[in-house]
């Protein structure tokens, strides 16, 4: 998601022209808009508060949307992955998650003004996962192996967050600012749950060709840092983005991007690791295409 704001709601609004040659011709009638919005992506990679969900790897995504006149809304929003399966590759091969699907409904109206939505709602985070563990990392387990970082004592990546969020437009400039907080433990930390995640993401629409900058940065805070074998693992980090997005028209759009955080290591390991040890919030590209229905 893995968050709202993967996926953007948003209602289209149509108008209507007629010159003073036709002015005695009725109009046709404006198109209805669907209160249903689905969307397909492919990307280079997942990833998600910086983060790689899948190693580094293309990834295959996709949703719907509901929303209401009301400002009222749902949607479901899913994504291959492979974190979690490769966190436990070297001690339990037999783990899987190929798969994360985020649910989430809430409210979302232009209190303040037109182009200025205030947006409330909840988004929990699921994966299906099979074999997972049972028995908890030792301390010596955790000093040997990087993919221990995550899952410690096997907690459920499963999470829970509710989030307020503040969308603006000023001409060109659009965005929004959020938070997030998490009423369970989050993405399989122990002992995390409430954590934070502020962020902003803006978006400057530069009239050409379609194409708009983006940028967008945020920090990941984590409570009650986990100390095993004399370690004390820090599990808060900062990550950013800067890209553009190309509009081709008909509901495809395209984006490259540049992304990373600020993950730290541990003992020799990174906090948050790919499958071989690697940084997984370490500064990269990204490519995707998504259609939108």
């Amino acid at each position: 998601m893995k968050a709202i704001q993967k996926t953007a709601i948003s209602l289209a609004a149509s108008g209507l022209f007629a010159s003073a040659a036709y002015a005695q011709t009725a109009p046709a009638p404006a198109p209805e808009v669907s209160p249903i919005t689905a969307n397909v992506t492919v990307a280079s990679s997942y990833i998600y508060r910086g983060l790689t969900q899948t190693n580094n790897k293309p990834a295959i995504q996709g949703g719907f949307d509901y929303a209401h006149d009301s400002g009222f809304y749902i949607g479901n929003w899913n994504s291959s992955i492979s974190w979690i399966s490769d966190g436990y590759s070297n001690k339990n091969p037999s783990v899987t998650a190929p798969i994360e699907m985020d649910f989430y409904a809430g409210y979302k109206k232009e209190f303040i003004g037109e182009g200025f939505a205030s947006d409330v709602g909840v988004l929990q985070y699921y994966y299906s996962i099979a074999g997972m563990p049972v028995a908890a990392y030792t301390a010596n387990q955790l000093k040997t192996t990087a993919a221990a970082s995550r899952q410690l004592n096997s907690v459920s990546p499963n999470t829970t967050e509710v989030y307020a969020a503040q969308n603006f437009t000023f001409g060109p400039l659009s965005g929004f600012g959020k938070l997030s907080y998490s009423l369970t433990n989050i993405f399989g930390i122990d002992n995390s749950k409430g954590s934070l995640y502020p962020d902003i993401t803006v978006n400057y629409d530069t009239g050409f060709n379609g194409i708009t900058l983006n940028a967008h940065a945020g920090y990941q805070y984590v409570p009650n840092n986990i100390t095993y074998g004399g370690y004390n693992y820090k599990f808060s980090y900062a990550d950013w983005k800067l890209g553009l997005t190309k509009d081709f028209g008909g509901g495809l759009s395209g984006s490259i991007a540049y992304t990373g955080t600020d993950n730290k290591k541990v003992n020799g390991a990174y906090i948050y690791t790919t499958a071989n040890g690697g940084n997984a919030g370490r500064a990269t590209g990204l490519v995707s295409l998504t259609k939108t229905f």
